[in-house]
């Protein structure tokens, strides 16, 4: 399968099958193991990557940073304050340069255009770390801890609370029509996913045995394996906050919504950073179902998992 991937590049989990995705996941938590042994390896070794970022980041960069210079190789960081990605010179002509000078290029951004246009013109593995589309490598680090709660993924229930446009609300969709899980959105009607997203979801899910619920209703979240929530107000988005909270303020993630699982052994999912005492309480994600710390920690496993299975 890893012959498969090589040369890959990461921009939505809808260019990946169910397998592919699945052998990355074994292949995440592989890697979490050899890293939990103490084993050292210098795979990257004489590789390179240039990591693109028009947004700040804290667990994204961290993520390929340190993966990719624990196995030899250099990452280099540039943000838009370092060169000239669509100001004096165009993405394409960015792409064709770094694409000569690196092994692979990492971008977290805006546009999911620019992520596309980096891909065609490069000639090197891109992967998307985050653009307001989409933001795959959190989804796999998702899917990798919910597996981790309660084995595989397939045919699990899924519920993501708060605005149910944002990139990883979208991303969750993508992965759990793939990979079969039962995925529901909880949101106002206001915040819902767009058509277009839900359509192409529900035509995949035939395959899959997915099933995608969009509602505006907490009792949805009856029997859920894991609950999801992430900020109320997006980046780039700062002007909405007060909407966003008039909106969301019922869908606070507290104790109370926890309990509309009727588990005790429901866990609690956060990409991060959160604003506690917002979309989530400090008793939630700080209590013992929370997999946040996991899940942050899996992003580095993922991502170094999708490095090594496209770069060699």
């Amino acid at each position: 399968m890893s012959a498969t991937l090589k040369g890959r590049s990461l921009l939505t989990w809808l260019d990946y099958t169910a397998e592919e995705i699945s052998f990355l996941l074994d292949f995440s938590k592989q890697v979490k193991a050899e890293s939990s042994s103490g084993k050292v390896f210098q795979r990257f070794t004489g590789k390179t990557i240039a990591l693109l970022f028009e947004k700040r980041s804290t667990r994204t960069r961290c993520a390929f940073e340190t993966a990719f210079g624990e196995e030899g190789g250099h990452p280099v960081f540039l943000s838009t304050a370092d060169i000239q990605l669509g100001a004096k010179e165009s993405v394409e002509d960015t792409a064709r340069v770094l694409g000569r000078m690196f092994s692979a290029i990492q971008f977290r951004g805006f546009k999911q255009e620019t992520v596309e246009i980096l891909a065609k013109y490069s000639g090197v593995p891109v992967y998307n770390g985050l653009t307001d589309h989409f933001h795959p490598t959190q989804a796999l680090a998702d899917i990798m801890t919910l597996e981790e709660s309660f084995g595989p993924s397939k045919g699990k229930s899924l519920c993501f609370v708060g605005d149910g446009r944002n990139n990883v609300a979208r991303s969750l969709m993508v992965i759990c029509v793939k990979l079969g899980l039962r995925f529901t959105v909880v949101t106002p009607p206001e915040l819902s996913p767009d058509t277009a997203l839900c359509e192409q979801c529900g035509a995949l899910a035939a395959a899959s045995g997915a099933v995608i619920t969009v509602t505006a209703d907490t009792a949805a979240l009856a029997g859920a394996d894991a609950i999801y929530t992430d900020v109320w107000t997006s980046m780039g988005e700062e002007d909405r906050k007060e909407e966003r909270r008039r909106l969301l303020s019922p869908y606070q993630v507290n104790r109370s919504l926890m309990d509309k699982t009727g588990r005790k052994d429901s866990i609690f999912l956060h990409c991060l950073p959160a604003v506690k005492g917002e979309e989530v309480s400090a008793d939630v994600i700080d209590g013992p179902q929370s997999r946040a710390w996991d899940q942050a920690e899996n992003r580095k496993h993922t991502i170094k998992a999708i490095m090594l299975a496209t770069l060699l």
